[in-house]
């Protein structure tokens, strides 16, 4: 399906919990004089303007990231800040990065960058935001791009898995790419997100036993869940998850920090 935009919920809490532990793990991974592979199968369009009427329609920026920087979550040298500063010193305070876009302003030359998206008007705005730092673009479906991909050149690296979750065959795929991804690559760092869904929603059920199987057959990742308030009334998202195999050190603790920090909201 391809009826998903992210422009409405750019910079929410979601965005906030997943961009902070993504900006760790690069942080991290950077520090060896090594060159890595940054690879995601769902990139979406890389940058967004929290200017723009769909942003604003929802709110959910400024009760996102909007909120985190007045209140001042992460110290100015977090990684999470820095690649905010550079994606506002290139494209104006209202700009919000995607994943790949803080990629790769994190990343080095030497590393590599592999982006997948499947919907048209997204990989078209992709291309485009990450013209000035490079990498391989594929129009394709992410599932057949990490499998074809693993194990990547070069094999450090680390993979982030961010479906759309419109149905519930996503959560039905996941552990089984998961799984595959795993032993192809078994030193890769995989990262996925989830949204954590309120009980009504009808794929809830689906979603709980997605991670049921993770927390069985990954029982070494590491599992961060946070929760929020529903962006509005009738909203199924309530909070963001992410599991990441081989997590880099340290980010338990910062996965700590963020769940206390949420907690308080």
């Amino acid at each position: 399906m391809l009826s998903y935009q992210h422009g409405y919920h750019a910079g929410n809490l979601a965005d906030v919990h997943k961009h902070a532990l993504l900006a760790c793990m690069l942080d991290y991974m950077t520090r060896k004089d090594k060159p890595l592979s940054y690879l995601e199968t769902h990139a979406g369009r890389g940058l967004y303007a929290l200017d723009a009427p769909e942003a604003i329609k929802t709110g959910e920026a400024a009760a996102g990231i909007a909120r985190a920087l007045k209140e001042r979550w992460f110290a100015p040298d977090h990684p999470y800040m820095r690649a905010l500063a550079a994606v506002h010193a290139a494209h104006g305070p209202a700009a919000y990065p995607g994943s790949p876009l803080l990629a790769a302003t994190l990343l080095r030359p030497m590393d590599s960058i592999q982006l997948c998206e499947l919907h048209p008007q997204e990989f078209g705005a992709l291309k485009t935001a990450m013209a000035p730092h490079g990498g391989i673009f594929h129009h394709k479906d992410g599932r057949q791009m990490a499998l074809a991909l693993c194990p990547p050149t070069p094999r450090r690296g680390l993979m982030l898995i961010d479906p759309s979750w419109e149905v519930k065959s996503d959560y039905e795929m996941v552990p089984e790419l998961i799984g595959h991804l795993a032993r192809k690559w078994n030193v890769g760092v995989i990262a996925l997100w989830y949204p954590v869904l309120a009980p009504e929603v009808a794929v809830s059920g689906a979603q709980r036993a997605m991670l049921r199987t993770l927390k069985a057959t990954h029982s070494e990742a590491l599992f961060s869940e946070v929760r929020f308030p529903p962006a509005r009334e009738g909203h199924g998202m309530i909070g963001s998850g992410m599991v990441v195999l081989n997590p880099p050190w340290g980010l338990a603790e910062e996965a700590a920090r963020l769940g206390a920090r949420f907690k308080a909201l």
